[in-house]
């Protein structure tokens, strides 16, 4: 089946039935994308289809063929940090780093559909466990990323 991957087509053999994760990780090597929960709780997994932010360990690859896939590695194709990269940075919100990607994932897809959001909509929409609880940090980031006073 064919894959639109950071808008490049990309053909893969596999079961339609394989999470979307492991396509990334194993069959692509696309290892910024990783694995959490394997239940969609953590958000670990968070990728962008067709804009929306999804939990790859429960999206079947069959249901995404022909979709616009983005993964971290996509967020900044050019080599410049994203304006969230350069936000999580600005704001340290980086501490063991394991669920940043999928934060970062999670907030671009916020950011494109609200883009000056509020407290609530970060809380709304960004659902992704941190285990290092930099929360506080992540909503800094945001805002600052969507030019909104913190």
């Amino acid at each position: 089946m064919e894959l639109n991957i950071n808008g490049s087509r990309q053909e893969i053999r596999a079961d339609p039935a394989m999470p979307l994760l492991w396509v990334l990780r194993d069959l692509l090597n696309l290892t910024g994308t990783k694995f959490g929960c394997g239940v969609a709780a953590c958000g670990a997994c968070t990728v962008r289809v067709d804009g929306q932010a999804v939990r790859s360990c429960v999206v079947a690859v069959g249901s995404v063929a022909g979709k616009k896939i983005q993964t971290i590695e996509g967020l900044a194709p050019a080599g410049k940090a994203h304006p969230l990269q350069a936000a999580w940075i600005a704001e340290q919100v980086p501490q063991c780093g394991y669920c940043q990607s999928g934060m970062l994932m999670a907030a671009a897809a916020l950011l494109e559909k609200k883009p000056k959001p509020t407290d609530a909509d970060i809380d709304d929409a960004i659902t992704n466990i941190c285990r290092c609880g930099t929360y506080q940090r992540v909503r800094a980031a945001i805002k600052r990323a969507a030019g909104v006073k913190a």
